[in-house]
């Protein structure tokens, strides 16, 4: 109450502040210095605090209080006036009086205060007898406001069992009413929902826990809040505020197992990693609070396996190792679940953990033979007899029935050759002798298979390794290339020799060599035995001659250390050089060549040198034969050709001999028949059509015809001045009938005339050419 009285007169003080001795010092100072220069003692405004309260309904305006000059006489003479903010809208001023009245509704909570000023004039003069001074109407406040919950809806979590008093979360209302006067903005908060659990604080609204609570019980709430000014008085307005509170969980509650007992089964059967089945332990807590792991604590962690699915929080059992029916038929079990993550303040109530006994039952199944070993080792000497027992293998039937087992082998296309196998007891034996130095070692897959169930099958691997015998003798490992020179002397080294065997020994290999006793040439090379596996080969004699022998043939003996030892005859040929300072192989080689050919190297030379002229005179002639074929269908004479060829025609005058030119017009004598044109050739098969033809017409006797054109291609083939390219030439046939003989010049050895007739000699090739072509349409003809 007393702060109240003190906020009273400081707002009095403040509106009575423009009426202070110096304001009206200032005031009077001014208007002496405007108007006149008279001194005034004492003048100023008259007021009291002007207040309004809100929402006042009335008719007519209200009077709210009075300004007034100290020089009003009351007599009519001053005016006044109002002016600033709601002046003429919400106050008026009687400008006799200077009396103010408010003349609407007014609202605190939109504007709590008016700046307004006061004016005095003198009626007469019109001039200010007043400076014109400020002052404030508040709006004083009522209760009009309700509370209200402007951060709402309000949620909350707070772990579950904590203490009692921790706090929850705080709520918090706003009053729009003023504050600072009377008691409508003064607000109390109140727990209308929420007993016995939370609790709120009156005046700040804080919300806390009365007591400790367990999520797995109940993991929400809904709390009211209730908000009152007016501090609760009769009167009130309130309003109300809900807050959800939810409890966030704690690793408070171990993991529970539903049944203490577990029967599963499991069969023979079944491979590793099968599940067996499932086992779950109950927690009541949520996320990383309910998560445990699953162990086995039983006797036989080795055959069984446990792992936990993350999703649902179960144990999976699963198998570990195979289970044998006839070994053991039940299994007991004891499994354990712990929560992964432990609360240590929760720890005091006992430990997070559970534990249940599975009883596991192993169920019989039809299962296939067993082998005794899984990999079966056999050896066998090679070369051993057809039928030879290798080993045996053995498989049983582990079922209580003891079925009974059949042996075969998983064949290849060699193996099947090579190894049988009894189907009764196993016994493998071999189809045909081995040898170790194709093949030492053998893999045989062998099957074993129930009788009653042929579907029941087991497999096997057999590696039989085949012991290795002596029966290879040694030999040179390469073809030794062996020279010596003529001019060798006696006991020089002349080649180093060694020996390989394609058996296996024990102990090592050992090679014995010597020189055969019946060898002709002991005299001139003996055999130095290193007792290394090498022997060298020396000269027994000084000087060496080709001529006399070129080559030598020394038989060597090589004996291994084999049981029995095996020896043989391996040919070393040594061959003599001519060579003066040392031996070169590429010299002695191709020396060796030349002189079995009988000939000397100038000899060589000039040999190849012909084979390369020759070559190249070959090469020429393609070249050309090649350029006359990719001409554009040039016939196969020139003209230049056709001026040399002759007709020989047949004709019965007898004239002057030859001397006489003029006896007969030798044009009238070509007739149709014998006068050919040269016409370009299209088709190889038309024009020897053609040509047959032409030859048909020469004479009647066919037999006469052959007979001229083979002599003709005999001489053609025995000349050899003939060119080496083929054309085609015409000749004509007298005929049987002429008494008088041949007029052509073919057999003139004189003439006048520089032109040679010695054409068979000059076209004899062509010969060949019309006789072959006559001689293939005759085949066909015929």
């Amino acid at each position: 109450m007393n702060s109240l009285v003190l906020l009273r007169l400081m707002v009095m003080l403040v509106q009575l502040w423009p009426c202070s001795p110096s304001t009206r010092n200032s005031s009077a100072q001014n208007t002496a210095q405007s108007f006149t220069p008279v001194r005034r003692v004492k003048r100023g405004w008259l007021w009291e605090p002007l207040f309004v309260t809100e929402e006042q309904i009335s008719p007519e305006p209200v009077y709210i209080g009075q300004v007034k000059s100290d020089l009003d006489k009351e007599d009519g003479n001053l005016e006044y006036i109002l002016a600033g903010e709601g002046a003429g809208s919400f106050f008026d001023i009687d400008k006799y009086t200077g009396k103010i009245y408010v003349k609407q509704k007014l609202d605190r909570e939109k504007k709590p205060f008016y700046i307004l000023t006061a004016k005095a004039i003198n009626r007469s003069t019109q001039l200010r007898v007043e400076p014109d001074s400020e002052f404030i109407i508040k709006v004083r406040d009522i209760n009009d406001n309700e509370p209200q919950f402007l951060d709402g809806p309000y949620v909350a979590t707070v772990p579950e069992m904590s203490p009692e008093g921790i706090s929850v979360t705080q709520v918090t209302a706003t009053d729009a009413d003023d504050p600072s006067y009377g008691n409508g903005a003064r607000l109390l908060y109140s727990l209308v929902e929420g007993q016995p659990y939370f609790s709120v604080e009156p005046k700040t609204g804080v919300i806390r826990m009365a007591s400790g609570m367990d999520r797995e019980t109940k993991d929400q709430y809904l709390v009211i809040i209730q908000a009152k000014d007016m501090v609760g008085q009769p009167g009130a307005f309130s309003a109300t505020a809900t807050v959800t509170i939810n409890l966030s969980d704690v690793n408070d509650n171990p993991p529970e197992f539903q049944q203490r007992l577990y029967y599963m089964s499991v069969s023979e059967e079944a491979p590793v990693g099968t599940t067996v089945g499932k086992v779950f332990a109950e927690d009541r807590d949520t996320g990383d609070n309910a998560a445990m792991d699953y162990f086995i604590e039983a006797d036989s962690p080795d055959v069984f396996n446990i792992i936990t699915n993350e999703e649902t929080q179960e144990g999976i059992i699963l198998l570990k190792k195979r289970v044998d029916y006839e070994s053991k038929r039940r299994y007991s079990i004891q499994v354990k679940a712990v929560n992964r993550y432990i609360d240590e303040r929760f720890l005091k109530e006992g430990p997070f953990e559970d534990t249940t006994i599975v009883k596991i039952n192993v169920e019989d199944a039809d299962e296939p033979p067993v082998f005794t070993l899984d990999n079966y080792v056999m050896e066998i000497d090679e070369g051993a007899m057809r039928g030879a027992l290798v080993g045996a293998v053995t498989a049983r039937d582990p079922d209580d029935d003891e079925s009974p087992v059949r042996y075969s082998i998983v064949h290849s296309s060699r193996l099947k050759r090579l190894f049988s196998i009894n189907e009764h007891n196993g016994a493998i034996i071999a189809t045909e002798p081995l040898d170790r130095e194709r093949a030492s070692w053998h893999n045989i897959t062998v099957t074993a298979t129930e009788t009653r169930n042929p579907e029941k099958i087991s497999e096997a691997n057999v590696y039989v390794q085949v012991l290795d015998v002596n029966d290879n003798a040694p030999e040179f490992p390469k073809n030794y290339e062996t020279f010596v020179c003529e001019n060798a002397v006696s006991g020089q080294l002349i080649q180093s020799i060694s020996a390989v065997d394609q058996d296996d020994s024990a102990e090592g290999h050992h090679f014995y060599f010597s020189l055969a006793q019946e060898d002709s040439n002991s005299s001139h090379f003996t055999v130095k035995d290193n007792q290394d596996n090498t022997a060298g080969i020396f000269t027994a004699k000084s000087g060496f001659s080709r001529q006399e022998q070129f080559f030598f043939y020394l038989p060597i003996l090589i004996q291994d250390n084999g049981t029995p030892p095996l020896t043989s005859t391996n040919t070393l040929t040594v061959t003599v050089c001519d060579c003066d300072t040392e031996v070169t192989t590429f010299y002695c080689r191709y020396g060796t060549f030349m002189y079995s050919l009988g000939l000397s190297t100038e000899g060589l030379v000039a040999a190849l040198a012909c084979i390369l002229i020759f070559l190249v005179f070959f090469l020429a002639i393609v070249a050309i034969r090649q350029q006359q074929q990719q001409q554009h269908k040039k016939p196969p004479f020139s003209e230049k050709m056709e001026d040399f060829r002759e007709n020989i025609v047949s004709y019965d005058d007898e004239g002057g001999g030859e001397e006489d030119t003029e006896a007969f017009d030798i044009s009238a004598l070509r007739t149709r028949t014998v006068m050919r044109t040269h016409k370009p050739r299209k088709k190889v098969a038309s024009e020897i059509q053609s040509l047959y033809r032409q030859s048909l017409q020469v004479g009647p006797d066919s037999a006469i015809f052959r007979q001229f054109i083979s002599e003709k291609l005999e001489e053609a083939n025995t000349d050899p001045s003939v060119p080496p390219y083929d054309s085609l030439q015409t000749y004509a046939f007298e005929g049987t009938g002429s008494l008088a003989g041949s007029l052509s010049s073919l057999g003139s050895s004189t003439s006048d005339m520089d032109q040679s007739y010695d054409y068979l000699a000059d076209w004899g090739p062509h010969f060949k050419q019309l006789a072959g072509m006559y001689a293939s349409h005759r085949t066909v003809g015929d």
